[in-house]
């Protein structure tokens, strides 16, 4: 047990690693090949509470970002589209509304979100604008009446945002010239346009879409938490799913380590397992160096998130450090397997391509640095 995790916890492992096995596993290479999104398999995580995770009772199951992290990991170590499905639906959808929205609106929107009937989707990223968050365009302006928001823009890359259960999209936008804020809009809100889905190399089996608003009208009282601490707010939210996000690059990195120490063990080469030359055993070593390390960085940042403490600096630790370890270990993996990594009917093909844009997503390498830096108190811009 790790000192981070509890028996509860554990517990839970034990539970999703049990339906990993038996419900995602089998199926995830025929998802990624059809880029097919599993919506029975996502009610079936609902079922299981996991959308509700680390929401606050009585939406939620009260839970942390540690137990989030854990069932993240799990479904990972299967299934990255899966996983961040998961991870996108709590810590970008559920836990902003459940942070900073209202009572009638954690009511309206939360149970379903947390029983996993519904998905909700964070609007941030726009084609002219994703690490610099303030140079976004996406305006949204009270109508004469002062009742409604009518909003306009494009949004980018956004995950969850065109499922059939996707039920609305947070979205960030202007609300004035040097003021940013957020806005709930329902999925099927006059105005809003979900874009063809993209042609991705890797995650194929999550939704991601671009989004268009013209003109769209949404209720004023839609306004998510305080007008003009929009900015606030997704910077919050995307701590807790940095972390998060670290998460899954250790269940990336695990799943490396368990398949290159199996094939190792079995793969024969000159009369021997190919385990018994150093070149092949100190890559797997390597592979458990990483796995501790980003293991310990995730629950460490995470722990710090479930006391209340500061955790800006190690959650930008935990993902950078991660994020590039998962995409080292994929590459590293496929080199001992050979030519049998290079084929589709290996995992590690899969993952390889799956892995880099843990890079990307939830704030790139370089922002990861940047934040870093600040933290120790460099002026770096």
């Amino acid at each position: 047990m790790h000192p981070y995790v509890t028996e509860q916890h554990e517990e839970l492992r034990a539970m999703v690693r049990s339906f990993v096995r038996s419900e995602i596993e089998p199926h995830a290479s025929r998802w990624d090949r059809e880029a097919a999104f599993p919506l029975g398999t996502v009610l079936a995580m609902g079922e299981l509470g996991l959308f509700g995770i680390s929401v606050p009772e009585p939406w939620g199951a009260g839970g942390d970002l540690t137990a989030l992290c854990i069932a993240v990991e799990e479904i990972a170590w299967a299934d990255q589209s899966l996983a961040v499905t998961l991870e996108a639906g709590v810590g970008l959808g559920a836990a902003p509304i459940a942070r900073f929205g209202t009572d009638a609106q954690r009511d309206r929107w939360l149970p379903d979100l947390c029983a996993g009937k519904a998905l909700a989707a964070f609007g941030l990223t726009e084609p002219d604008g994703g690490s610099d968050a303030r140079a976004l365009r996406t305006t949204a302006t009270l109508d004469e009446d002062g009742e409604a928001w009518v909003i306009d823009g494009r949004k980018s890359f956004i995950t969850n945002s065109g499922t059939p259960i996707t039920s609305l999209v947070t979205v960030a936008a202007r609300t004035g010239p040097e003021e940013i804020s957020t806005i709930i809009v329902p999925a099927h809100a006059p105005g809003l346009e979900v874009e063809p889905a993209y042609r991705k190399l890797g995650w194929r089996a999550s939704d991601t879409h671009g989004l268009a608003f013209t003109g769209c009208r949404v209720a004023a009282e839609n306004l998510l938490g305080e007008r003009g601490r929009g900015l606030a707010q997704l910077l919050t939210v995307l701590d807790e799913g940095r972390v998060a996000i670290g998460a899954l690059a250790v269940g990336v990195i695990r799943r490396c380590l368990d398949e290159a120490l199996a094939y190792a063990t079995a793969r024969r080469s000159f009369g021997r397992a190919i385990g018994s030359n150093q070149a092949v055993a100190f890559r797997i070593a390597d592979l458990q160096v990483a796995l501790d390390s980003a293991r310990a960085l995730v629950y460490h940042a995470a722990w710090l998130r479930d006391r209340g403490k500061p955790f800006k600096r190690e959650a930008a630790v935990a993902k950078l450090f991660s994020s590039e370890a998962a995409v080292e270990a994929t590459r590293s993996a496929a080199q001992v397997f050979g030519g049998a990594g290079f084929m589709e009917e290996s995992p590690i093909a899969r993952h390889y391509r799956d892995a880099k844009v843990l890079e990307i997503g939830e704030g790139t390498s370089e922002v990861q640095r940047l934040v870093i830096s600040r933290e120790l108190g460099l002026p770096v811009r």
